[in-house]
């Protein structure tokens, strides 16, 4: 496989296509080794429009809907963000190379551990990994300007727009297969949010989501 070929095709005919317009978020894509995160099984689909399987019945997103959530978080250098979810680290190494720092937390512990290695590999430094259940009990303390969460909720919770930042974005897919919808949540004010249906996609529940949705807008 050409990889630069298939990086391109990538960008050209998956996220571009799909209204990803940001050149910053394209360049992005091409400068991250996405090859470089994806489980050595699966090699050859790096660069595909499919969810990769990492373990424990979990995938990497497509890549047009990660580029969509970067578009729609517009991550700027001075931003600290938060994730949810950390996965194979890819999502991760795109928010360090677009902000200020990075905490990312995941509920397995050998996704934390792969991918602190595939982090390390990168040359990125501005990141903490995190093992704990970021839906009932982690938390860092502290408020984000970007929140990403890379698994979906069935119904709407405020547990994670209460820790953002005045200004600060958060990204966040509601609903049930095959209703599901990507959803953009800006904290305007103390107590005053903003939340918009982005696109209507289709992405793993975050684990244990369902036993703990109660809260619906």
């Amino acid at each position: 496989m050409n990889i630069e070929q298939a990086r391109f095709n990538m960008i050209e005919q998956q996220i571009r296509p799909w209204d990803v317009l940001d050149q910053t978020v394209l360049t992005t894509f091409g400068f991250i080794p996405r090859e470089a995160f994806v489980p050595d099984a699966w090699k050859n689909l790096a660069f595909a429009d499919v969810e990769i399987p990492l373990g424990h019945d979990e995938t990497m997103m497509h890549p047009k809907v990660e580029a969509r959530l970067l578009q729609a978080l517009n991550v700027t250098p001075d931003d600290n963000c938060l994730e949810i979810g950390t996965g194979s680290g890819f999502l991760t190494a795109c928010l360090a190379h677009l902000s200020k720092h990075v905490d990312s937390v995941d509920i397995h512990e050998d996704f934390t551990r792969q991918a602190e290695q595939r982090l390390l590999d990168s040359g990125l430094k501005n990141y903490s990994l995190h093992t704990g259940d970021a839906l009932r009990s982690w938390s860092s303390g502290q408020l984000y300007n970007v929140i990403a969460v890379t698994g979906a909720l069935p119904n709407y919770l405020p547990r994670f727009e209460e820790q953002l930042a005045v200004g600060g974005r958060l990204f966040i897919v509601i609903g049930t297969a095959p209703a599901q919808h990507a959803m953009l949540v800006t904290r305007q004010a103390e107590g005053e949010f903003t939340r918009q249906m982005l696109f209507e996609t289709g992405l793993k529940p975050l684990l244990g989501a369902v036993t703990e949705s109660r809260f619906v807008f």
